[in-house]
């Protein structure tokens, strides 16, 4: 079990990473750790969290550094599974890859389907299977980058696994968080769970087109996400009609460590 968040991962959990290129070739490569564990008593699983979190800072710490020298732009997009954050991201980066080079990071649990998807719609992508793991550690996205190469100038998008808990405790480098919540998902998520919302730069609420099918309070989730982040933006988005979707890229230029003209 994760000692930092109670999950089924171990901190050796299975991790696949795939690269997928332009050229049409993929490299598979795994990387299979296999640790025993005894039961711990809670004062030690306590220190073993401490510990855990400060090593995950550290390289933390080093993804940030190296992603400053390279003037990459990092943005680690977490959600609930079936927000639409895959097909989201497709659109960006059909929007963007036109004006800088756009790589992804995609974490799942298994399979390469997501990944697929991201390289069809045209970036650079590296996969990263977690197993029974519930989240991206800065250690994965270290290794991730290191087959993944982005250019200098560019941006990077890391797509967690879906889940709106665990990722609020990891930070991987990235220059900010970015939450993606769907009208399908209940007006009072952000009261739910607030760490991953508190720990938010943007808020994104996706699938507004279907707001006219489903009970959802825009100006009331809005509001939540403010009561529990006061500082953080809420954009509403639909990935399919592309409403507002405007706003998100613009969000994002703005957002860039370099301008399209200092390119």
């Amino acid at each position: 079990m994760c000692a930092t968040c109670g999950c089924g991962e171990s901190d050796g959990s299975v991790i696949t990473i795939e690269t997928h290129t332009h050229d049409g070739h993929t490299h598979t490569h795994h990387h299979v750790h296999e640790h025993e564990h005894e039961h711990e008593h809670p004062h030690e699983t306590l220190t073993l969290e401490q510990k855990v979190l400060a090593k995950n800072d550290a390289i933390a710490e080093q993804n940030r550094r190296w992603f400053a020298d390279h003037d990459i732009t990092v943005l680690n997009l977490t959600s609930s599974p079936g927000s639409g954050k895959t097909t989201l991201l497709e659109r960006t980066i059909r929007e963007l890859s036109g004006k800088r080079s756009v790589s992804v990071i995609e974490g799942d649990q298994e399979t390469t389907l997501d990944a697929d998807r991201i390289h069809s719609a045209g970036a650079n992508v590296v996969q990263v299977n977690t197993g029974a793991g519930c989240h991206l550690d800065a250690s994965m996205i270290d290794r991730a980058v290191a087959k993944l190469q982005p250019e200098t100038g560019s941006i990077l998008f890391i797509e967690n696994v879906g889940n709106l808990v665990c990722p609020a405790m990891f930070d991987l480098g990235e220059m900010g968080k970015v939450v993606v919540i769907s009208v399908t998902e209940g007006t009072d998520k952000p009261l739910k769970y607030p760490h991953m919302f508190a720990a938010a730069t943007l808020v994104l609420v996706n699938k507004i087109d279907l707001l006219p099918y489903v009970d959802f309070d825009l100006e009331s989730c809005s509001q939540y996400a403010r009561l529990v982040n006061p500082d953080v933006t809420v954009l509403p988005v639909s990935a399919k009609s592309g409403e507002g979707l405007d706003a998100w890229f613009g969000w994002v230029e703005m957002n860039c460590r370099t301008s399209i003209d200092s390119d």
